[in-house]
């Protein structure tokens, strides 16, 4: 997937690339640069060399997350348990290229698929998940952070305040040719999440934000790097629980739910977060990102099943 995904999208090519690294440094210069197949849809991705990883942002506005994980990677990155991305080098706009972009460290590893039914559970897996949720939730937030409007993003929000968009692209979903799934029961989950009590701890913690597979990469059945921290932000981290989902086969779903150790209705918000991120997920990229519909189709149905079985 290396074509436009937005009507904003930003012209990015290999040669263009060439040049704004040129801006750096010479020193680049002689390196291999090869555009990668797979490319999130926030950032546009090449392979510099054996050792380095170059990032530039998509749509306009994106200098933002560029300059946030600058900022914030350092300070969150001990919390972890796994590798994030070392952030070289930022670079200026220039060339007609009108964002801030970045030059990170290349990390090994594979992306991690759907659970099957025919592989023992992932609990390595989903300790290793649950001790990046619970590293972020457990760091120190300072003050300059909880100021911070860059880290302030709707995924730290109340769950209850995606209810109308929810709604929305539940209706759109039912439009998509070629999209197998029961939307009545999505419905009635939400439904039933729209009836759960509010979060009562309201201090500001740190979320990911966007922890999903294609942010997380893996080996030998272990997590071995977090990536793209472009939706780092401080205040509800409920939606870090989503991984359990897409991720995580039934017990080992318990193994993560045990080790987080949220209660009940946090856990249940974590749930309905998963599928409202699905949802929203389908009318939007269903035609230029099948990989990551495949992988929220996943995501919903293991959120009924879960439903189904409780």
């Amino acid at each position: 997937m290396t074509g436009a995904l937005h009507d904003d999208e930003i012209p990015v090519d290999e040669e263009l690339v060439r040049a704004l690294l040129h801006t750096l440094t010479t020193s680049y210069d002689g390196l291999p640069l090869r555009r990668l197949d797979s490319s999130g849809s926030s950032n546009a991705l090449f392979r510099l060399g054996d050792d380095l990883l170059v990032r530039l942002p998509r749509q306009p506005g994106g200098t933002t997350t560029i300059e946030k994980e600058q900022r914030w990677l350092p300070y969150v990155a001990p919390a972890l348990p796994v590798p994030v991305p070392e952030v070289v080098a930022v670079g200026a706009p220039a060339l007609g290229y009108p964002e801030r972009w970045s030059v990170v460290r290349w990390l090994d590893g594979a992306r991690p698929r759907p659970p099957a039914t025919d592989e023992p559970s992932r609990h390595d897996l989903a300790r290793d998940l649950a001790a990046v949720v619970t590293g972020l939730r457990g760091a120190v937030v300072p003050r300059e952070a909880e100021h911070d409007q860059a880290l302030r993003w709707y995924r730290g929000g109340p769950l209850a305040a995606l209810d109308a968009d929810t709604r929305v692209s539940l209706a759109a979903c039912r439009s998509i040719e070629g999209l197998d799934l029961d939307l009545a029961a999505c419905t009635a989950l939400w439904d039933e999440a729209m009836a759960l009590p509010h979060r009562a701890d309201d201090r500001p913690r740190w979320l990911h934000g966007d922890l999903v597979a294609e942010n997380l990469l893996v080996g030998e059945g272990r997590l071995a790097a977090l990536l793209d921290f472009g939706g780092l932000s401080v205040g509800d981290p409920t939606v870090d629980l989503v991984v359990a989902w897409e991720l995580l086969d039934p017990e080992a779903r318990r193994t993560f739910a045990t080790a987080v150790a949220v209660d009940e209705a946090t856990w249940l918000r974590g749930r309905a977060w998963a599928l409202a991120l699905a949802v929203m997920t389908f009318p939007y990229y269903w035609a230029t990102m099948p990989e990551r519909c495949a992988d929220r189709l996943a995501m919903v149905r293991a959120v009924l099943a879960d439903r189904a079985a409780t």
